[in-house]
């Protein structure tokens, strides 16, 4: 539980709070605040994508199909 606090306080919070600020001060509508959340978006699908470089969990057992 540890780790998930720290990540939390540490990142989702200040992000979310920079977002909402960000959006309050663009007079467009918060069209910045939409293409900032994007580039972040997806900036961590790529990341996730290149980290993870198609390799499966070895910890995941996997389910057979019906």
């Amino acid at each position: 539980m540890g780790p998930n606090l720290i990540f939390w306080v540490i990142f989702v919070i200040p992000l979310v709070a920079f977002l909402v600020w960000l959006m309050r001060q663009d007079k467009r509508k918060g069209k910045l605040g939409l293409i900032v959340l994007s580039i972040i978006v997806i900036g961590a699908v790529v990341y996730t994508i290149v980290k993870k470089d198609g390799k499966q969990d070895p910890n995941v057992v996997q389910q057979p199909a019906n």
